[in-house]
């Protein structure tokens, strides 16, 4: 049996062999990259309907089309810095653990392609931001793209929900 030419296997993915697509975004002065497949859609940002007893960084609810979508601001669960909300700050709709959740990021930039091979492991610094939730780096020309772990990070216990 012949091997499809490569330009066959997936005519509509920029990604090469062994690459994955990722969403880069930004948080503060950082750059970071979560995988594609995840992301459901980016909307503006809404302020959401505050829950009583939910962790300070599920910033509420919002109602997506009928389905109730928790909204974690990123720099309050990762410990950075509040961010100041503006026309930038965007949600970005996942599907994590088969539950749908927003993340409130600072901006959106771009699709990024990344082979698998060029992700190095972080070093592990006593940093603000967990060690779990960061999978590696990669560096892109002059960009230092750091890989969140988006299943550790939106993981239910952590998010402290109910599943």
């Amino acid at each position: 049996m012949n091997s499809p030419e490569p330009s066959k296997i997936s005519p509509s993915s920029t990604a090469g062999i062994g690459e994955s697509e990722y969403l880069s975004l930004r948080l503060g002065t950082e750059e970071y990259i979560i995988g594609i497949l995840q992301v459901q859609e980016i909307r503006s940002y809404e302020e959401p309907t505050r829950m009583v007893n939910a962790p300070m960084f599920v910033k509420g609810v919002i109602n997506l089309r009928g389905v109730i979508v928790p909204i974690v601001d990123m720099r309050l669960k990762l410990g950075l810095p509040d961010a100041e909300y503006n026309d930038f700050t965007v949600v970005i709709v996942l599907r994590v653990h088969g539950t749908v959740i927003g993340v409130v990021v600072d901006a959106v930039s771009d699709v990024v392609s990344v082979r698998a091979d060029t992700i190095k492991p972080a070093p592990q610094f006593q940093t603000m931001v967990d060690s779990r939730f960061i999978t590696g780096l990669v560096t892109q020309g002059e960009r230092t793209l750091i890989v969140m772990n988006i299943q550790a990070l939106l993981d239910p216990s952590e998010l402290g929900m109910n599943h």
